[in-house]
């Protein structure tokens, strides 16, 4: 019978290092006002708003080369590229196809998954039904995001702008039929569409013109239209209620309780939504694993990178039942739970 298990890991992030005081200088915010709401000191943004160089799909090659390092692998091993994010290099073709190239894998397929916070998690599902039904044997499964080009740095963006962060982090799920290796047990994903401009990009789109709009009429786009809203609070309230949701769904798919949980990884959304879901099933602090401190919300990449590092500092090791659990836009959540 085949399982599918986390071969290897990796994740990258900018150097350029934009700390809440460096945010202050551009809009009128403060240290304490963004750790107090978010739990965020600091984020990476790529070098400048425009790079040519530093894209997506380049954050999310980074990660994938550690990937495959750990994993002990090549490109030309690789069968499948899953890549999450909402930020794409192009508005198409997506990143996978990018990455394809970037690594020089052979003519492989390459899904791009648009699910924002949730994106991982869904990319995760997807390529463990992949493995379990014999398809491929080794797929990347990838989220990357570069957020800082598309941000409003005034004071009038300053509630979502200060959030957001660029990074990648990528890993290896692998087919193996060890009865010794770990597994993904239980999966789920879930969405609530009648929400969907509680936390949104509008334009470009179908319903909300393209780019010739700006070219006849530049003022007839609100900033709330080109820039990310989001409806904080109504967005906090729904995810303190379906984060325990689909913990507990996953649990209960494997048969498992809060307590079995060795680690759990949250999307980095903001620090007092995991510290609410912590105290909610009575989990030590050293079984949850929060970075959102360093890098602020990388969305799609927020998860694969908190992995990864966990996975790093000896955090997560083999046989520990981790749970990886996110909400976001779409509405979207959802669930992956392993042993690792």
């Amino acid at each position: 019978m085949l399982k599918s298990i986390i071969k290897g890991f990796g994740h990258y992030v900018p150097n350029n290092i934009v700390t809440n005081d460096d945010l202050a200088k551009v809009m009128t915010t403060s240290d304490e006002w963004i750790t107090e709401r978010t739990g965020i000191k600091e984020r990476r943004h790529r070098k400048s708003r425009v790079d040519a160089e530093e894209t997506t799909s380049y954050l999310g090659y980074k990660a994938s080369l550690k990937a495959l390092e750990t994993a002990n692998l090549t490109a030309k091993d690789i069968d499948f590229i899953i890549f999450a994010t909402l930020s794409p290099d192009y508005y198409f073709p997506g990143c996978g196809v990018v990455l394809q190239e970037l690594l020089g894998c052979d003519t492989i397929g390459a899904l791009d998954v648009r699910n924002q916070c949730s994106g991982f998690v869904y990319a995760m599902s997807v390529a463990n039904a992949f493995i379990k039904a014999g398809t491929y044997k080794n797929i990347l499964v990838v989220g990357a995001e570069i957020h800082s080009f598309g941000l409003d740095f005034s004071d009038a963006g300053r509630s979502v702008s200060v959030i957001f962060g660029d990074g990648a982090g990528a890993v290896v799920l692998s087919a193996t039929e060890d009865e010794n290796a770990g597994d993904i047990l239980a999966v789920n994903m879930h969405s609530e569409g009648k929400y969907a401009e509680e936390l949104a990009v509008k334009f470009p789109g179908t319903k909300y013109g393209w780019s010739d709009q700006l070219v006849k009429n530049p003022d007839a786009l609100t900033t709330q239209e080109v820039y990310p809203y989001m409806n904080g609070n109504f967005v906090f309230k729904h995810a303190v209620t379906r984060f325990p949701e689909t913990m507990m769904e996953a649990l209960e798919k494997a048969g498992k309780k809060p307590e079995d949980l060795d680690m759990f990884i949250p999307h980095q959304a903001n620090l007092r939504i995991s510290q609410f879901v912590q105290q909610r099933f009575g989990l030590l602090d050293e079984k949850v694993f929060n970075n959102i401190q360093k890098y602020g919300n990388t969305t799609a990449a927020s998860i694969a990178i908190a992995l990864s590092e966990a996975i790093e500092q000896g955090k997560v090791k083999r046989g520990d039942l981790v749970l990886l659990s996110a909400f976001g836009s779409g509405f979207t959540w959802g669930s992956v739970l392993f042993e690792y």
